[in-house]
């Protein structure tokens, strides 16, 4: 763990390093949120049960931005939290929105031989066609959670504005493994924005892996951004 938390905050401090001439202080925002059931790429990282969750996001104004993200989980062992590190660039090319960058998962009090914490490199790119946005993106992982090591995971997203406040989204994506079975998962929700800072979300997650914690579920969770 103190390996992964290393690298990803030595990354996150390259990719931020220079951009103290962008803006003198960076715009920084805060989330918090409540959820039925946290998902993860179609499995439940908190048994089933509901649970909290908040981060940091700072945009530093030409580009880069950096985050940490935190849940709590229930993996049946000692393991009480999931703390997320990020950062990373996004640009525009062509009409496309363009995201390079790295997270880091950090899980607080796993087992003392346990191989949870595990860092990923993303590239994202999304497009807006009217009221549409269409993306996609890759993730790669040399040392993935748990037996795992290398990994990748490649998705495919959209969401739709159909009217004011309420947004359709959606996603598809597989994950390779070399250890565990590949698998694909997927999700289709809804969004509607009670307030100009509180949404509420209803969304259906699935996979096609056998387990209790990968069946297909509703989730339905509340987020405020301020």
């Amino acid at each position: 763990m103190r390996l992964v938390f290393a690298c990803v905050s030595l990354t996150v401090l390259a990719l931020t390093a220079n951009t103290a001439q962008a803006r003198t202080s960076p715009d920084v925002a805060f989330n918090l949120g409540a959820v039925s059931d946290y998902v993860f790429r179609g499995a439940s990282q908190t048994n089933e049960d509901p649970v909290l969750q908040g981060g940091i996001d700072a945009d530093f104004g030409n580009g880069f931005y950096a985050g940490t993200w935190a849940s709590t989980v229930d993996f049946g062992d000692d393991t009480d939290a999931e703390i997320d590190l990020y950062g990373g660039y996004r640009t525009e090319a062509g009409g496309v929105a363009l995201d390079f960058g790295v997270v880091g998962y950090l899980y607080v009090n796993q087992p003392g031989g346990s191989d949870y914490s595990f860092m990923e490199f993303k590239a994202a790119a999304s497009r807006a066609v009217g009221p549409a946005t269409f993306g996609a993106a890759v993730y790669y992982s040399p040392d993935f959670f748990g037996a795992d090591e290398k990994a990748t995971y490649l998705e495919a997203n959209a969401a739709l504005v159909p009217a004011d406040r309420w947004t359709i989204s959606g996603a598809v994506g597989r994950q390779w493994l070399d250890v565990n079975d590949d698998y694909t998962t997927w999700n289709l929700g809804l969004n509607y924005a009670l307030t100009e800072h509180v949404s509420a979300d209803i969304r259906y997650h699935g996979a096609d892996v056998d387990g209790p914690l990968t069946d297909d579920r509703f989730v339905v969770g509340l987020k405020a951004v301020f």
